[in-house]
């Protein structure tokens, strides 16, 4: 959402991704639109620069340590598709009732506009 309160939704309206922390203090989030284009090639490395900044706009992806305090929490970031991420911390304030997590961000800068981001997280069974 931006910060004039209209919602925004970068990854469509239904995107899918998982959200995952383990007990040794380890998180991992990965994020993208449902319905991404496909590369015209199997080939890892050769994608046209087009396919590319499509794939790049329609994925989040981020790893590392992380850190709960009683609303928040910090996210170390180790490994990220964004670059500018590593080394740094994603702190997210949290509600957590029953099988859903509910996350949202301070405000940042999301297509040039400040934004805060909300993120609801199912459990999986």
């Amino acid at each position: 959402m931006r910060s004039d309160d209209q919602v925004t939704y970068p990854l469509g309206k239904d995107p899918v991704g998982y959200l995952m922390y383990n007990r040794e203090g380890y998180m991992a989030a990965s994020l993208m639109a449902s319905k991404r284009p496909r590369f015209s090639s199997m080939d890892l490395l050769k994608a046209t620069t087009e396919e590319i900044v499509a794939a790049f706009g329609t994925y989040v992806a981020y790893c590392g340590k992380y850190e709960v305090t009683e609303d928040k929490v910090t996210h170390l970031v180790e490994v990220s598709i964004f670059p500018n991420w590593v080394g740094g911390k994603q702190e997210r304030f949290y509600k957590l009732e029953g099988d859903e997590l509910t996350l949202s961000t301070p405000p940042m800068l999301l297509g040039g506009k400040q934004q805060i981001s909300y993120l609801l997280w199912k459990k999986m069974k």
